[in-house]
């Protein structure tokens, strides 16, 4: 079983930038789908980004498609998400997730086989 752990959350600034990793072990990575997950307060988790075993097909929610980035390093067994110009509404727990699967977008939240336990990012001045 993969074991996934979220880190480089924290505080940032509207137009600043983040980058989040998640840490893979347990299992390789390079088998899995991997996905970025998202939970505001009040509110249900939501999908952000998916990428592809092999890192070559990345899909986006359109809240974040052209500021946010997915990306993977196989070698390292590590997962990325480079927010750049982040919002106020960008505010929440963000999850990585793994996934038998490339769903190309259409990722339903039931579908992983395992998450981290989450890294807060708020968006504020």
């Amino acid at each position: 079983q993969i074991q996934l752990v979220e880190s480089g959350g924290g505080l940032v600034q509207p137009g600043g930038s983040l980058r989040l990793s998640c840490a893979a072990s347990g299992r390789t990575m390079a088998t899995y789908t991997m996905n970025w997950f998202r939970q505001a307060p009040g509110k249900e988790r939501e999908f952000v980004a998916e990428i592809s075993s092999s890192g070559a097909n990345t899909y986006y929610a359109d809240s974040v498609k052209d500021r946010f980035t997915i990306s993977r390093d196989n070698a390292e067994n590590t997962l990325y998400l480079q927010l750049n110009s982040p919002k106020p509404e960008d505010t929440a727990v963000y999850y990585c997730a793994a996934a038998p699967f490339f769903y190309r977008g259409a990722v339903p939240v039931d579908g992983m086989t395992a998450w981290g336990q989450g890294t807060q990012v708020t968006v504020s001045s």
